[in-house]
């Protein structure tokens, strides 16, 4: 790339999301400057708990109007009312800004109701200069639902140094994690689990581990749930799983984790895309995941049913078996990934450079 080319300042939505970080080549030679996330003004520094993002409030846009060149939109919206987006529509519409939004939800995983997001896309895709998505099945949506041409661009890798390259064997056994988080809506934890402790007790050397958060086991804690509680327990008494619970990881703690397991599954209901598979597929850790998304576009993975309508507890259980027995492996190829990075920097410069330059020819009219 030239190297006269001179800055894009983007305002992103968030900035400091490992996806978004990885949006920019690694030499600079993009030359895209992302601007930091403001801090809101209620956080304590170094506070771990979510914050709506500053940057859509209107009232940043006209005050930091001057500092950015495009603003680009990923997610942290949730909190904001169809009617604020409007609004930060028109702030940017005001000083001339033009708005890309990545699609990475066309269902939100936090949301039990489709309505709120739904008619936050409402605003947001209609509104684009320019709407990117990851994979060709979430674009299909966007195409039938807003008449909008999503470009389809490649989650980038998660991890930031490349991991060993992964070897398969039964050797150590075969250990299958489900990882529960805080429970968020949009997992069917228990009815895996039980398909999972029937399939594992019937192949040997076979173990279970369920790890969840400390807030779903506290009684205090926000996401506490009794039920959910009262069986992990049960089934951790009783040998069916091996329960761990603990705070959220850190990195570190994350990558150990998923490059201790053969099988990590996925027990979601509904959803669209998933950092979490790409993080296997740096590690090579093998992905069962459900077929509500797109997942299987993503990376390669195993699938099962499993939606809203119900769970296919014979195509989980096959999908376990067809793991222990072939021992698949899937890992990205260092070389490739970053290859993947370098050209995701330089179509994200490109789209850049078209929606302002459509901008401006519309504000010289």
């Amino acid at each position: 790339m030239r190297t006269d080319t001179r800055t894009i300042r983007v305002a992103s939505v968030p900035s400091r999301h490992v996806y978004v970080r990885h949006l920019g080549d690694p030499s600079g030679s993009d030359a895209v400057v992302r601007l930091d996330d403001p801090r809101p003004c209620r956080a304590p520094s170094g506070s771990q708990q979510w914050w709506p993002p500053v940057m859509l409030d209107p009232r940043w846009v006209r005050e930091h109007h001057g500092e950015f060149d495009v603003f680009h939109i990923h997610f942290g919206f949730d909190a904001q009312e169809p009617k604020a987006l409007r609004e930060l529509v028109t702030a940017l519409r005001e000083h001339g800004k033009p708005l890309v939004y990545t699609v990475h939800d066309l269902r939100n995983p936090h949301h039990r109701d489709t309505r709120a997001h739904q008619e936050q896309l409402d605003v947001l895709v209609p509104a684009a200069d320019a709407v990117i998505t990851l994979t060709p099945g979430a674009a299909r949506v966007i195409e039938s639902t807003w008449d909008r041409t999503a470009t389809v661009l490649p989650h980038p890798h998660v991890l930031v140094t490349p991991p060993p390259v992964r070897t398969r064997s039964g050797d150590d056994g075969f250990l299958v994690g489900l990882h529960a988080k805080s429970l968020r809506p949009n997992m069917a934890v228990v009815p895996v689990l039980e398909v999972l402790a029937r399939t594992i007790r019937e192949l040997p050397g076979a173990r279970l581990r369920v790890d969840v958060h400390n807030d779903v086991i506290d009684p205090s804690g926000y996401w506490h749930c009794p039920e959910t509680v009262s069986y992990l327990r049960a089934a951790h008494d009783d040998g069916r799983l091996d329960l761990r619970v603990h705070d959220c990881f850190t990195d570190d703690e994350l990558w150990a984790y998923l490059s201790e397991l053969d099988l990590s599954v996925l027990p979601y209901r509904f959803g669209t895309h998933s950092g979490w598979l790409e993080a296997c597929y740096d590690l090579g850790t093998t992905v069962a995941t459900s077929t509500c998304g797109f997942y299987p576009e993503q990376r390669p993975c195993l699938t099962y049913r499993h939606d809203e309508s119900g769970l296919d507890e014979a195509a989980l259980a096959a999908a376990v078996e067809y793991c222990y027995r072939e021992r698949p492996l899937w890992q990205a190829d260092p070389g490739v990934r970053s290859r993947e990075r370098r050209e995701l920097a330089k179509v994200h410069r490109a789209l850049y450079e078209d929606v302002l330059s459509r901008c401006n020819r519309c504000a010289s009219r």
